[in-house]
């Protein structure tokens, strides 16, 4: 906001208003629950921190009574309909077996910058977040944890309540598409290199195991390493990222191990990038369909996905669930429900800053139209 009238002490106390620092609004916080996590204080994140931006640790529990670890990333600067009725904001979650040290993280930081404050968290059964036993997932509780950080969001005194979006990156991307389907709370939702976890369990990879037979051979092997797991007393890991990497690797394979075996995005807490999920740890993704009402969802969506993701497909397939159209390898637009392919890109690089090819542009136009 300029200064109109130079030397007008009331324009230069509104001035003064709309760009004092968001620290007023952060002490006015609704506190959460205390806590029982250990929540590390030092920043361990995969990126380096931001000037712009105020960085804090919250807790929250979702409807299971699980509590959920979070970053929370407020602007440092708001803007004069900040000051007035709140912020926009935005949860934040994925990728599928990552931790909001890394790619979470970074988006939030981002958008933090852009004006939104924004939540990080690890999911259930994930990172510093509770939930027992560990390593596991759920189409019903993961996206649950979207709506409880919706919950959190909306009660505090420096978010806009009716202003509140989603991201989510990879295998939540289709819990953040699902989260948007029950909740109309959510006003907008980002999916960002998506996988569809119910797709990928029930079919594999292109298709490649969706018939009957093949199904019901998952079925029989995880129902015989439930009752291993019983007998043992413990849960056997199906191992992270492959590590070492073989040379005949198919290349998204290398993609990943590029991103979470490095020092690139490798994170203790990562599932990925240590011992990853129990191996019974998506069996309910087998009958469960997230995008199953996709179709019904009135709000405004964005799918991003990089024109050389391996996983392309699972973005054209929601998209095709929300709108009837279907599409290949192209960008496309049908009422409030965007599919932008970014050219060139992996899976991976919309992981992180490294690629260059995060779209930030175009989620904060996305979120600046329809958080208002």
């Amino acid at each position: 906001m300029k200064k109109r009238l130079l030397g007008v002490a009331l324009a230069g106390m509104m001035l003064a208003g709309c760009m004092q620092t968001s620290e007023k609004q952060n002490l006015n916080d609704k506190e959460e629950m205390n806590t029982t996590l250990n929540l590390t204080q030092e920043w361990d994140k995969t990126f380096p921190k931001s000037d712009k931006v105020e960085h804090r640790k919250v807790t929250f529990r979702n409807r299971y009574g699980i509590e959920l670890a979070a970053d929370m990333y407020t602007p440092k600067v708001a803007s004069c309909e900040a000051e007035k009725n709140g912020f926009p904001a935005i949860a934040v979650s994925g990728p599928f077996g990552a931790v909001k040290e890394q790619s979470s993280g970074l988006y939030a930081q981002h958008m933090a910058e852009r004006g939104f404050l924004t939540l990080a968290f690890d999911p259930s059964f994930t990172g510093e977040s509770g939930g027992e036993p560990r390593f596991m997932a759920s189409p019903d509780i993961n996206t649950e944890d979207f709506l409880a950080a919706v919950d959190f969001l909306s009660v505090q005194d420096n978010v806009a309540a009716e202003r509140i979006g989603v991201i989510g990156i990879c295998g939540f991307g289709g819990m953040a598409v699902n989260a948007a389907a029950i909740d109309p709370r959510i006003k907008a939702a980002v999916a960002s290199t998506m996988y569809d976890m119910s797709k990928v369990n029930v079919e594999g990879y292109f298709k490649s195991e969706d018939t009957p037979e093949q199904r019901m051979e998952k079925r029989k092997a995880i129902a015989r390493q439930r009752t291993e797991d019983f007998r043992a007393g413990t849960h056997k890991r199906a191992g992270g990222v492959v590590d070492p990497l073989p040379e005949d690797a198919p290349w998204f394979v290398k993609d990943y191990y590029d991103y979470y075996k490095t020092s690139r995005g490798y994170h203790k807490r990562s599932g990925n990038s240590n011992d990853g999920w129990n191996v019974i740890g998506c069996q309910s993704f087998l009958n469960q369909p997230l995008l199953a009402w996709a179709h019904e969802i009135e709000s405004p969506v964005l799918l991003i996905h990089g024109e050389r993701a391996h996983s392309r497909y699972f973005s054209e397939y929601a998209f095709e669930r929300m709108t009837g159209r279907h599409v290949e390898g192209e960008s496309a637009i049908v009422g409030n429900k965007e599919l932008l392919i970014i050219p060139g890109a992996s899976h991976v690089d919309l992981y992180d800053d490294r690629a260059d090819a995060i779209p930030f542009d175009k989620m904060e136009e996305f979120f600046k139209a329809n958080l208002k």
